[in-house]
């Protein structure tokens, strides 16, 4: 794939992202997606990798690889989606939920083929617990926080689970709110489908795979050369930083800078 072929499927992939949060937020109905936006949408291909993001909310995407992770191994079918908050499932707090649609393109008589996965994460207003909003301050255990839930198939060949809904916002404040941005999140997810669908059909699959690899290997070259432009000199630099909870955990980094500054900049030397 040449250069304007690819920057044109990077395009795409983009703005698939783009509308998929779009649509998310033109969707859901509590303040915390359709004003704050604090939402955040994603595409993967098949084996989980990250694609593409919206240039949304940075702790959601780092964190939604992990989440695809944990369902990739089930079995995947045309119209399935997935739910989880669990944080040690690929989640971060709990009002943070994600849903995973897998995506399948073709058709007979070679059949679908899974071709990759549209995710959305979405903070609700309210996941349960004992407090409104479902972040206290004395919580001891993720249970005292509010709703737990582990990776669960919550729709199946395009049949919504009823019964595993009405279980997850019947233990959450406005139940009826809860599953209206649920909804908003499985409508953006089914977005980006069609549009990934859509590519496939117009660039062929193997070409689409081919790009998305392509992508990657330039991302991974951007990162590589970078550093041989930053403005350091030889020597060591440390920073310190505070995350903000009540323990104060500090973050540190330091940075190693070896070679002549000429050498650096000429690619070489750097670390």
């Amino acid at each position: 794939m040449d250069a304007a072929d690819l920057q044109v499927t990077v395009g795409a992939l983009r703005a698939a992202c783009d509308e998929m949060g779009a649509v998310l937020v033109r969707s859901a109905h509590s303040a915390n997606i359709k004003e704050r936006r604090d939402a955040s949408t994603a595409l993967f291909d098949r084996d989980g990798q990250m694609i593409m993001q919206a240039e949304h909310i940075p702790v959601h995407l780092g964190a939604m690889p992990v989440a695809v992770a944990a369902v990739i191994g089930e079995e995947q079918a045309p119209g399935d989606a997935w739910i989880l908050n669990d944080p040690y499932r690929g989640g971060t707090h709990l009002p943070d939920i994600t849903v995973i649609s897998p995506v399948f393109a073709g058709a007979p008589p070679n059949g679908r083929e899974l071709l990759g996965f549209a995710a959305s994460r979405a903070h609700h207003a309210d996941v349960g617990g004992p407090t409104p909003g479902s972040m206290p301050a004395g919580s001891r255990s993720l249970e005292d926080e509010g709703v737990v839930i582990a990776p669960a198939r919550l729709v199946r060949a395009g049949e919504l689970d009823r019964e595993l809904l009405d279980d997850l916002t019947g233990r959450m404040r406005a139940p009826r709110e809860r599953e209206a941005d649920l909804r908003a999140q499985l409508a953006a997810n089914r977005t980006g489908a069609q549009r990934l669908e859509e590519l496939a059909q117009r660039t062929g699959i193997t070409a689409l795979r081919d790009a998305t690899a392509a992508a990657e290997e330039v991302d991974a070259e951007r990162g590589n050369v970078l550093p041989a432009h930053l403005p350091l000199h030889p020597g060591e630099s440390r920073g310190t930083g505070w995350a903000e909870t009540l323990s104060e955990l500090a973050l540190r980094l330091k940075i190693e800078v070896e070679g002549p500054a000429d050498r650096r900049q000429n690619g070489a030397g750097e670390r």
